[in-house]
């Protein structure tokens, strides 16, 4: 955006005896993204928007078009409007940041390389020494308030327990930043996220999945238990576009069913090694971790499957989609959607609660 603004890219425009402050010409900006190299092509430069369009970070200056299209069509930077959404989660990543650039811009910062189990880690720091240091640094006003802005770094992935065992406390426990603010990222990186991941062959996991028949109208992906028992699961879908089925309803009208022959049993084993009650989940000192993943849906959906019920855990997850891309993993369990707290409710409710709601999903 920057870099936009100093190309003159970014200027306030007249179009139909308006003017439009601050934006931009799309067909003008792919040419840009391909000749300063962060495009190879035009394919990838409308990808690379779209991207950006779903993430809210750019959008139509009249929001009469959802899609980005490379035309002579008007669009902003929603920074530069002050329609930027400063959600919870991009206050919280804009914090890390400064507290980053902070501390390494310091001598004698405390952020060092250190080692634990002869292992070395990069960017770490003691648990009371980050704290000593925020509230020397006016940050914080008292140690608890240092605790909880460290705890809310770690559950946004900025910082972790450099093994990744243990939440965020006031003590000798070593913790590095997950996230080096510092390094140059490429736009092109935004594409990488939905990538195939390599899947785990290992006997040791409940199951693997792969994908099956990978046609856009009909996408499901197969839970393989470690008995060989192969079942198929439908994806978890939301579409405005195309009817599904038949049916005019944009929306599945009950929640994803698994297929089988009507003598099938209804539902897999559940991957859980055994049952966790949420008292057990919210406990303190529980061996537990609360992360936030904001996942947004493609064509086909989000990529999971979830099942059980209070609290409820992720089955399935279909390593090429979205959800496997923005960290999701199987046995996790769903503490909220969308800032819903929904450890009490089943999996009919939840899997609900996510297809009605918006493609971006936290």
């Amino acid at each position: 955006r920057l870099r936009l603004h100093d190309g003159k890219l970014i200027k306030d425009r007249r179009y139909h005896l308006r003017t439009y402050p601050n934006c931009f010409v799309a067909k003008e900006l792919t040419d840009w993204l391909i000749d300063h190299k962060e495009a190879p092509d035009r394919e990838t430069g409308i990808r690379l928007m779209q991207k950006l369009m779903d993430h809210y970070i750019i959008h139509h200056v009249c929001d009469e078009h959802s899609d980005y299209k490379d035309a002579k069509l008007l669009y902003r930077f929603r920074k530069d409007d002050g329609t930027f959404p400063l959600s919870k989660d991009v206050k919280v990543f804009m914090r890390g940041q400064s507290l980053y650039e902070k501390l390494v811009s310091v001598e004698e910062s405390i952020l060092k390389v250190r080692e634990e189990n002869s292992v070395k880690y990069q960017r770490t720091f003691l648990g009371s020494e980050m704290i000593d240091w925020l509230i020397q640094e006016g940050e914080v006003e008292n140690r608890q308030e240092a605790v909880e802005l460290g705890r809310a770094l770690l559950e946004h992935g900025i910082i972790q327990h450099v093994s990744n065992r243990h939440h965020f406390f006031d003590s000798d426990i070593l913790y590095q930043f997950w996230i080096n603010f510092r390094r140059r990222r490429r736009l092109t990186e935004l594409l990488n996220e939905n990538s195939s991941r390599a899947l785990s062959e290992s006997p040791d996991s409940p199951f693997c999945l792969r994908k099956l028949n990978p046609d856009p109208g009909n996408t499901s992906f197969l839970s393989v238990q470690t008995n060989k028992e192969i079942k198929i699961v439908s994806a978890v879908r939301r579409s405005s576009i195309t009817s599904l089925s038949g049916n005019s309803n944009a929306y599945f009208s009950a929640p994803p069913t698994l297929v089988f022959p009507p003598v099938a049993e209804c539902n897999p084993k559940s991957v859980l090694k055994r049952p966790v009650t949420n008292e057990e989940l919210l406990s303190p000192g529980a061996p537990y971790v609360k992360k936030t993943l904001t996942i947004v849906g493609d064509a086909v959906g989000w990529g999971f499957v979830v099942r059980g019920g209070r609290p409820c855990h992720i089955q399935a997850v279909d390593p090429g989609g979205p959800a496997a891309a923005a960290g999701m993993k199987v046995c996790q369990f769903v503490f909220s959607v969308n800032g819903v707290y929904v450890l009490h409710l089943d999996y009919q409710t939840i899997s609900s609660l996510i297809m009605t709601g918006p493609r971006t999903l936290v």
